[in-house]
Order: structure tokens, then C-alpha cells, then sequence
């Protein structure tokens, strides 16, 4: 018997699909939902989106950080950013110190880990010993560099002498002051992007190294064409953090150079940020500079989300 036969009952056509039952909502998980949730939502809006929106708001104005009042200067702030020169040479400071250490740490992690992935004696310790200066305060790092690069006599300059070569005044030259504290932090974050590299070494997959082993692949090829792309993924994903990490770097400035010499050699973006806000006491300019250093920052980020979500 058909449906067709059956009285009261509508013939149902052979490409409509049954209508379907409607879930009702299950309150009780979202209910779960929102407890695990709302408090993190709520201790982001308190210690990050809400001092980001103040400091946006505080841009706007003149504000000498140890007056109750703030007078509205619109864009005046801005204005006077750009059109200082000093602010310009402070930015390309900043891109030379931020690119310097994100490709530096992220090719020589690279290198370190391709290196202690081998079955080595004693790789442990070393492995160890590349990742320790990234737990060290970054404030001791500078101090112990600060002998390091101490042009009469620092480590560096001993190792010069050897092959009589004079060692460069690091503390006395511009370019030559911020290679010091760009090195500095380079070999302090070095630790995080070897870890990084080390797991996903370890966590690649082994048939694809097995097969170019059976069909006589040269290294450099294997590297290029099955160890690197399976890195894509943690490639963009260190690019991001260590930017992040490395437009953030005040301690390591603060203990061996202070900005200087010659006032701002080596002052980068977050550092102006401290010399206006709690120096000069002129927090509505400090703002401007953190805000613009956060259009920066954002932009970029989304540039290597959109890539990685590509890739």
C-alpha cells in the first residue's frame, strides 16, 4: 500500500526531502557556555580592551600625567607626531630592531633545530642550554651584555684583540648601539623559536622523509620541498608572536642604553612610549605614539593571519 491510497494523507514527491524535526534550544549548555566563558570576556574587557579604548581616547587630548584635567587637542597630537623627524627616525629603529630579531631568532631557531633533531650525544644539554637564556629576566640579560659589549673590557673586544682588530665603541655610535641591543635580544629570544621548530621537527610526518631517503633525495632538496612546507603553518605562527614580542622589548633598553646615546640612538616605539608618558609627563602624546604603534601592530597581524589562512 502507497501513500498515495491512504485517505487523508498528502502524496509526498519523490526529491522533497521529509521535513525535518526542530532542535530546541539546550539552555542548560548554554548556560555551561557562558559561565566558562564570560569571566575571560570579562577580564579581557577590564585589562586589555578597556585601557586600549582609554588610551585611543587620551590621544585626543593634552594631558600632563600629574594634572587631574586634560584639555582636548583633537588631532594636534597626531599631527605633531608625523611631522616630527624624530618620531620618523624612531619608527625606522623600531622596523630595523623588530625585523633584525624576528628573522634572525626565526632562521637561526630554524638552523638549531634542523641541527639538535639528529640522534647527537649530549643534545639534551645543549637543547637546554639554547632554550635557558629565554626564561632569564630580560633586565639581568642586559646587565650581563653590558660587559659583553664593554669596548675596553667586554668579551667582544678580547675576541677582536686576538685577530687585532679594534673593537667599535658600542655605547658611543648610533648604528653600532643598536646592533648591541638588537643582538642582545636576538640571543635571548632565540630559546623560544628553537622549541617551537624543535616540536613541529618532531611532529612532522616520517613517511615523506622515508620516501625521499629510498629515492636518493640530496638534502638541500628534501629540506625545500618536504621539510619546510610542512613548517608553514608554525613559520607564520612564530612570525606573529615574536613580532608581537619583539614591539614589546623595554627591558633590555632600558638597562643598557636608556634610548641613547645621542638621546634616542636607540629608543624604539614602547620606549617613547615610557620617555613621553613618564618622563616628559606629557601622557596624551605617549598615547598617541602607543596608538599608532597599535595600528601598526594590527596591520601587519592581519596581514600574516590572512597568509596563514591561506597557506
Amino acid at each position: 500500500m502507497t501513500t498515495h491510497s491512504i485517505p487523508g494523507i498528502e502524496p509526498i514527491a519523490d526529491d522533497q526531502a521529509p521535513p525535518r524535526r526542530k532542535r530546541g534550544v539546550n539552555w542548560r549548555h548554554v548556560g555551561l557556555a557562558a559561565l566558562l566563558v564570560l569571566p575571560n570576556m570579562a577580564l579581557l574587557f577590564v585589562f586589555t580592551y578597556r585601557p586600549l579604548l582609554d588610551n585611543i581616547r587620551i590621544s585626543f587630548y593634552h594631558w600632563n600625567i600629574s594634572s587631574p584635567r586634560m584639555r582636548f587637542v583633537g588631532l594636534d597630537n597626531y599631527k605633531r607626531y608625523f611631522s616630527d623627524p624624530e618620531s620618523w627616525q624612531i619608527m625606522l629603529q623600531t622596523f630595523l630592531f623588530t625585523g633584525a630579531t624576528v628573522i634572525g631568532s626565526m632562521v637561526a631557531g630554524l638552523g638549531l633545530a634542523l641541527v639538535l633533531d639528529r640522534n647527537l650525544r649530549g643534545r639534551n644539554f645543549v637543547r637546554a642550554v639554547v632554550f635557558a637564556p629565554y626564561v632569564i629576566a630580560g633586565a639581568a640579560i642586559g646587565v650581563a651584555f653590558q660587559f659583553v659589549f664593554d669596548p675596553n673590557f667586554g668579551l667582544v673586544q678580547q675576541l677582536l684583540a686576538w685577530i687585532s682588530v679594534e673593537s667599535p665603541n658600542f655605547y658611543q655610535h648610533r648604528w653600532w648601539a643598536l646592533f648591541m641591543v638588537t643582538f642582545t635580544y636576538f640571543w635571548k629570544n632565540l630559546g623560544y623559536t628553537f622549541v617551537i621548530y624543535l616540536a613541529a621537527l618532531q611532529g612532522r610526518r616520517a613517511d615523506l622523509d622515508e620516501a625521499a631517503e629510498i629515492d636518493r633525495t640530496p638534502p638541500w632538496r628534501r629540506f625545500w620541498r618536504i621539510t619546510l612546507p610542512q613548517l608553514r603553518g608554525t613559520t607564520v605562527f612564530l612570525s606573529i608572536t615574536v613580532l608581537l614580542n619583539s614591539f614589546q622589548v623595554f627591558d633590555i633598553i632600558q638597562v643598557m642604553t636608556k634610548g641613547g646615546p645621542f638621546e634616542t640612538a636607540t629608543t624604539t616605539m614602547v620606549y617613547q612610549v615610557y620617555q613621553e608618558t613618564f618622563v616628559n609627563s606629557q601622557a596624551g602624546y605617549g598615547a598617541t605614539v602607543a596608538t599608532v604603534m597599535f595600528m601598526f601592530v594590527l596591520i601587519i597581524t592581519v596581514i600574516q593571519a590572512r597568509l596563514q589562512k591561506e597557506s
